[in-house]
């Protein structure tokens, strides 16, 4: 006679028999039958492993199903999804850097779905250069004599490094050997790029006599890095672009500055902080300049090299050069977002990242206003909701120094532990079907609307916010990268 946890395994249905009722037609339909069949499978295996730890096991057929569509759903749902940006870092790292203008998505989307001339010559009739459909926009925005394009700055670094250094000495200042988001450091960037550092000068203080000092017979290039996601102030000294070109002259070698985020516009024209620009450098001596083209650019992400011609020519005949190629997609957008470059005007207007950047404390404000009593009904129960005056940052190592005078809410828990309450609130905006991200400061959980832009998106699913019951409960806390 069978016992009582036999028999229940007997009873649970097969996989066939549950492939045949309609639900299962469905969920093939959608998802495809050997999807469905392996999460089958699967469910009806963890049933009988809860009957061998004589556990209760479901073995409802539409409750077995039901879990099966659950999975599917979860397991089929996009990993990257759009979320809200609410941090205060219009250039966040970890949420994708810059949004792209309408230009460049348009221009994207034909490249994904059409046949381009990515490296065919129409005029010849032959084989063509892919870098050529953005370098002469290059060239007429930086003032260089050429440019190409690879993946990203580091890449840009990497290459130009080991094209114009390998096996030889580069000669940076100590006060200029940082390290950015992810662990990348230029020394490592350098040691991989098969060329040897030479520091000179101490962390806060280097002078023209430190860089004549270490030149010698193996000395490859002098390469300034601006320093762009920090600052060192009070007693400092360092050399000028000027200064550094003329010692490189003098003695033969390429000057080349990593100029990071970089930017193609003069930003106090629009009322930012001064950023060193490609132009400015070039036009100071620098042979070959790197920066960023999903920063302060505003464009997709790649890293671009400009500078002189004879140098850039060099570098483009790397082997690496292939390896750390740009695709069709990225130089559609890349040549999209450049050509607005071209008014002023325009390009204010258009693209995104400058839009978010120049947004008005009092426009933000006023959106605050807007949209309070929707975020304190959604957290009456648990929290107070007050409009604050914040501080955005660019980010992404662009003006460490300089916030922008902004406008958020603060959600402060009535909990007597204020900070994991709040990390509980912040849970709860990411749950959302739009995550929400925030930023957890002072034991309140502060939304700054900077980058605000879908405000009706964002009200609508507030009604659809749980907060934990108890908000005193332990969180766990994460690191975030800006």
């Amino acid at each position: 006679m069978l016992n009582p946890a036999a028999t229940a395994r007997r009873a649970i249905p097969s996989v066939d028999r549950l492939l045949k009722l309609d639900p299962a037609g469905v969920l093939i339909a959608e998802y495809g039958r050997p999807l469905v069949v392996e999460t089958i499978r699967a469910v009806l295996d963890e049933q009988r492993a809860l009957l061998n730890s004589d556990g209760a096991a479901s073995l409802d057929e539409d409750s077995l199903l039901a879990t099966c569509s659950a999975r599917l759903r979860a397991a089929t749902s996009a990993s990257l999804k759009p979320v809200f940006n609410l941090t205060g870092t219009v250039l966040h790292t970890n949420l994708g850097r810059a949004l792209l203008p309408r230009a460049a998505v348009e221009a994207a989307v034909t490249a994904m779905t059409r046949a381009v001339n990515l490296e065919y010559d129409l005029d010849g009739g032959a084989r063509g250069e892919r870098d050529s459909h953005v370098e002469a926009w290059l060239k007429r925005l930086t003032g260089a004599a050429a440019a190409l394009v690879v993946n990203n700055n580091a890449a840009a670094v990497y290459l130009a490094l080991n094209t114009l250094a390998l096996r030889r000495e580069v000669v940076v200042s100590r006060g200029e050997l940082i390290e950015i988001g992810g662990a990348f450091r230029i020394p490592d960037i350098m040691a991989r790029a098969g060329c040897r550092l030479r520091e000179v000068g101490t962390t806060n203080r280097t002078h023209a006599k430190d860089y004549t000092g270490a030149i010698n017979a193996r000395t490859a290039a002098i390469m300034k890095v601006h320093a762009s996601n920090y600052a060192i102030q009070g007693f400092t000294a360092s050399v000028p672009e000027t200064e550094l070109a003329a010692i490189a002259r003098a003695h033969e070698l390429p000057f080349i500055v990593d100029l990071g985020s970089g930017t193609l516009v003069d930003l106090e024209r629009y009322g930012l902080p001064h950023e060193p620009t490609p132009r400015e450098t070039i036009a100071n001596g620098a042979d070959v300049v790197t920066f960023s083209g999903d920063k302060l650019l505003g464009g997709p992400q790649c890293g671009l090299i400009v500078g002189n011609a004879a140098l850039i020519a060099k570098i483009r005949k790397n082997p690496m050069k292939r390896a750390l190629r740009v695709d069709k997609v990225t130089l559609a957008a890349l040549e999209a977002t450049l050509r607005l470059y071209a008014d002023p005007e325009r390009v204010a207007r258009e693209l995104p990242t400058l839009r978010l950047l120049t947004r008005a404390q009092v426009e933000i404000e006023a959106q605050a206003r807007r949209v309070l009593p929707a975020i304190a009904a959604a957290v009456a129960r648990c929290a107070d909701a007050q409009i604050i005056a914040c501080a955005s940052q660019i980010g992404s190592g662009a003006l460490p120094v300089d916030a922008l005078p902004s406008a958020g809410i603060a959600l402060t828990p009535r909990a007597k532990r204020r900070g994991t309450a709040a990390a509980a609130i912040a849970d709860a905006f990411r749950a959302l079907p739009v995550p929400v991200i925030g930023r957890v400061k002072d034991g309140a959980f502060i939304l700054d609307l900077r980058c605000l832009d879908d405000e009706a998106g964002f009200i609508a699913q507030l009604a659809r916010l749980k907060v934990r019951e108890n908000l005193d409960a332990k969180t766990p806390r994460r690191k975030e990268e800006h």
